[in-house]
Order: C-alpha cells, then sequence, then structure tokens
C-alpha cells in the first residue's frame, strides 16, 4: 500500500516539458488549421467572382445581341458602359470598331505562278464586302478584386447578311477582258 500511496504522491501534475511540449503541438495544430481554412475561404470567394463575372458577362452580351437584333449594324453604338444592379464592385463596357479583313491578295500572288487580276480584285471585293458587313462588339466587366480593377472581356460580332456586294470594279474589269478579246 505504502507503493501505491508513493506514486500517487509523486505523479500529482504534468512537468512544464510536458506543458510545453504539449502546447507547441496545439500550436502547430491550430496554425495548420487556420491556414488550410484562410486558403480555401479564398479560392471560395475567387471561385464564386469568377462565377459572377461569367454570368454577368453572358447576360450582358445576350442583351445586346438582343437590342441589336435585325437592326444594320451602323445602328451600333461605338461605346457604352454601366453597372449592374445588386453587384456593387462590378461594371460593364462595350466598346465596337468596323472589322478589318485582312489583304489577302498578298498571298496569292506569294505563291507560285501568282494569281491572275480577276481573282485578285475579287478577293479585295470581298474582303472590302466583309469588312462592312461585320462589327466588332467587345463587352467587358470588371470587378473590384483586392483593391484593383480586373477585366474579363468577350468579343462577338455582327453580322449583316442584307448588305448586297458590290461586284462594279469586276463587271468593269470582266468586261474590259472580254470585250478587248472581240
Amino acid at each position: 500500500m505504502k507503493y501505491f500511496f508513493r506514486e500517487i504522491k509523486n505523479s500529482n501534475g504534468f512537468s512544464l516539458i510536458e506543458v510545453m511540449i504539449a502546447m507547441v503541438i496545439l500550436t502547430g495544430c491550430i496554425v495548420t488549421l487556420t491556414s488550410a481554412w484562410s486558403g480555401n475561404y479564398f479560392r471560395l470567394n475567387k471561385a464564386q467572382m469568377n462565377h459572377n463575372v461569367a454570368e454577368l458577362l453572358q447576360r450582358k452580351v445576350t442583351e445586346i445581341e438582343i437590342e441589336y437584333l435585325n437592326k444594320p449594324i451602323e445602328e451600333i453604338k461605338d461605346s457604352d458602359g454601366g453597372k449592374f444592379k445588386g453587384f456593387p464592385n462590378y461594371r460593364w463596357t462595350m466598346s465596337s470598331q468596323d472589322f478589318e479583313m485582312p489583304d489577302l491578295s498578298a498571298v496569292l500572288i506569294g505563291q507560285d505562278g501568282g494569281a491572275d487580276e480577276i481573282l485578285i480584285t475579287l478577293i479585295k471585293q470581298m474582303g472590302e464586302h466583309i469588312s462592312k458587313s461585320i462589327k466588332e462588339v467587345e463587352v467587358a466587366v470588371y470587378v473590384k478584386f483586392k483593391k484593383k480593377e480586373v477585366k474579363y472581356a468577350l468579343t462577338t460580332y455582327f453580322v449583316d447578311f442584307e448588305k448586297e456586294v458590290d461586284f462594279s470594279a469586276l463587271t468593269s474589269l470582266v468586261g474590259g477582258i472580254g470585250g478587248g478579246g472581240n
């Protein structure tokens, strides 16, 4: 019985070193959990922001497409913008410009054997027609994120299928070639 009593008497508490080790382990666990939680919280906020941007961008592009549906491309505004209702950190802009068709005649001329004048004229006229029939529209959503503004943009093209192709230069060229042979 004395032996049992002596053992209880010697183990009344924890030593200082045992308490310090337990505190270090507990602090390490708390730091690890806090950093994991804050990282997940940041990723969740960023995912929510990306979702909002995608939804707002899609909504604004659809509104613009509906606004200019069946209208000539000349009626499309050069620029516009505003804020989103219910989303105070988000704003949008729209800018449009004429589509510039690249000059493809240089590619044809550079090929072996080159290209004849009729084909080059046809390509140039089609390029001019395409440039007049297409309007490039960029819609951008800006969001304030961590004290700076980030831009997300989408470009779409409006096509006026009702524009007539002007072949006057081609017909005069073909007429001149055909007329010279008679």
